[in-house]
């Protein structure tokens, strides 16, 4: 059975988390086991961007972003295989190979199509719908309470903290968990993977964006990616950083997390 978190206290008046069955009444017991960890998000008001960053992460804009369900964890290799068995999808370009084929690795190699077919898959499977976040959902929960900061443990350099943000053994991305929790309990929100996020990319798409709970541009040829990777020079990846890839691409550092509206 999993365990469902709900946040810690964050100081927020008036905000007391629901129960995680009264938000999935029509849920099974079956259902439930096979759903991932996931956190509950209360709604909230960001500070996106950063006036310090690259010219994408410009100009740093209010958005507040409603309450959702995020992924503890990205999608791991234990969970991905499930969907390649049932459904019969290929599996994974990198699916073998020592550094990516431990089960709670993160699944990389992962279209931004693949990560959208899996949620279908698990929505019909378990009854809820999952979704990727949006770049403005992942970057509330990578900040994990803390705005302003560069980093979701804060603004500590990552060459002075103890995680090497790869696997010095076998190579690739270390197992989901091995980092510390940011203040929302989430894992892996900057190092590790690049996970896809539902927004079409636009690099001035900052100047436009509104005011609640942007979707990202109507159309475009790239899907905005955040987060780390393990295959970097610097690993660790600031709250603020945006990236993308043709939704087409699968790399060894890419992969996905899990959210729900509730």
């Amino acid at each position: 059975m999993i365990d469902i978190l709900l946040l810690p206290a964050l100081n927020i008046a008036g905000w007391l988390p629901a129960p995680y069955d009264s938000l999935v009444p029509s849920m099974s017991i079956a259902a439930k086991s096979q759903c991932p960890e996931m956190v509950l998000i209360p709604d909230g008001v960001l500070l996106m961007g950063s006036e310090n960053g690259m010219d994408n992460e410009k100009p740093v804009h209010q958005v507040w972003v409603d309450k959702f369900m995020i992924g503890k964890f990205p999608v791991t290799n234990r969970e991905y295989r499930i969907f390649v068995e049932d459904r019969g999808a290929a599996e994974p370009p990198f699916w073998r190979e020592e550094p990516f084929s431990d089960p709670d690795k993160p699944v990389v190699g992962i279209s931004w199509f693949e990560a959208v077919a899996y949620c279908a898959w698990l929505s019909e499977r378990i009854g809820c719908h999952f979704r990727l976040p949006t770049e403005a959902e992942w970057e509330r929960t990578a900040r994990g309470g803390k705005e302003g900061k560069l980093y979701p443990w804060g603004d500590l350099p990552p060459s002075e903290r103890p995680h090497p943000g790869h696997d010095s053994e076998r190579g690739g991305p270390e197992r989901v968990g091995v980092d510390e929790a940011n203040g929302f309990g989430l894992y892996d929100m900057s190092g590790g993977v690049h996970e896809w996020c539902s927004d079409y990319y636009d690099a001035a798409y900052y100047r436009t964006s509104p005011e609640r709970n942007p979707q990202g541009p109507s159309s475009g040829h790239r899907r905005v990616s955040r987060g780390g990777s393990w295959r970097h020079r610097i690993k660790f990846s600031r709250c603020a950083a945006r990236s993308s890839l043709l939704p087409s691409f699968q790399y060894g550092d890419y992969g996905f997390r899990l959210a729900r509206t509730i």
